[in-house]
């Protein structure tokens, strides 16, 4: 998948306001860019890290820059922007790279849950079957290369979750695909010391069938692309 635009290099001062970061650009310049992540980006925004981002052509937008990647540890490239991950996802999908759903016979985004309680990020349709898909998206890892999820106490992770299992008991397939932004991070497991909530919702699900896989990105900072290009473990 292409970036909207070239990626521009630049250092990270700081993230603040969840939303905004500002940046020193090669030139010396201080840029104040649009920050696409919810989440608390842990280990993601340290001080001085390489980051890249994208310029869109809007004027309308009052911050025309968006933050894309981060480098961590001096040699990881880790996806920032969360707006991407499903359309990842979607294009792995597609692809055929997520063999589980090889053989689909359409994709819907955004369904309804028949509880009407929320909305799954796809709906696959299959032979005879239909897979209800939630995306997460994965940025921190641990130096043991351990991607973990979430990075930050996620009550809406856990209702998907609740959803998941929901629909699982009502016979249906039911499907967690983590989208792991991190390029360092070997296998997936759940983030029990930051939302063992989470954790504990994400075992339920495994239990009650619902399945749970995590596929790599790579990054290409000159050509402007991230590829979903590998299966990693899902630990739990």
């Amino acid at each position: 998948m292409k970036y909207s635009g070239a990626l521009s290099e630049a250092r990270l001062i700081r993230r603040y306001k969840r939303f905004l970061a500002d940046v020193r650009t090669p030139d010396g310049g201080v840029l104040t860019i649009h920050c696409p992540n919810t989440g608390s980006m842990l280990n993601c925004r340290e001080p001085d890290s390489r980051v890249w981002y994208t310029t869109s052509a809007d004027i309308r937008r009052k911050y025309p820059q968006t933050w894309q990647i981060v480098e961590v540890e001096r040699r990881h490239l880790v996806g920032i922007n969360t707006g991407m991950a499903n359309p990842l996802v979607g294009e792995a999908i597609e692809s055929g790279l997520v063999e589980p759903l090889a053989g689909f016979t359409a994709i819907r985004r955004e369904v309804t849950y028949e509880s009407g309680g929320g909305r799954a990020d796809f709906l696959v349709g299959l032979p005879g079957v239909e897979c209800y898909v939630e995306v997460k998206n994965v940025s921190l890892a641990d130096a043991d290369g351990t991607g973990r999820f979430p990075d930050a106490v996620t009550e809406r992770g856990q209702r998907h979750l609740r959803e998941l299992i929901a629909v699982r008991q009502a016979g249906k397939r039911a499907m967690v695909i983590f989208c792991v932004s991190h390029d360092g991070a070997g296998c997936v497991r759940p983030a029990d010391a930051i939302d063992p909530r989470f954790g504990e919702l994400l075992r339920e699900a495994a239990r009650e069938g619902v399945e749970l896989l995590a596929y790599g990105a790579s990054y290409d900072i000159e050509g402007g692309t991230v590829t979903l290009d590998r299966q990693v473990p899902v630990l739990v």
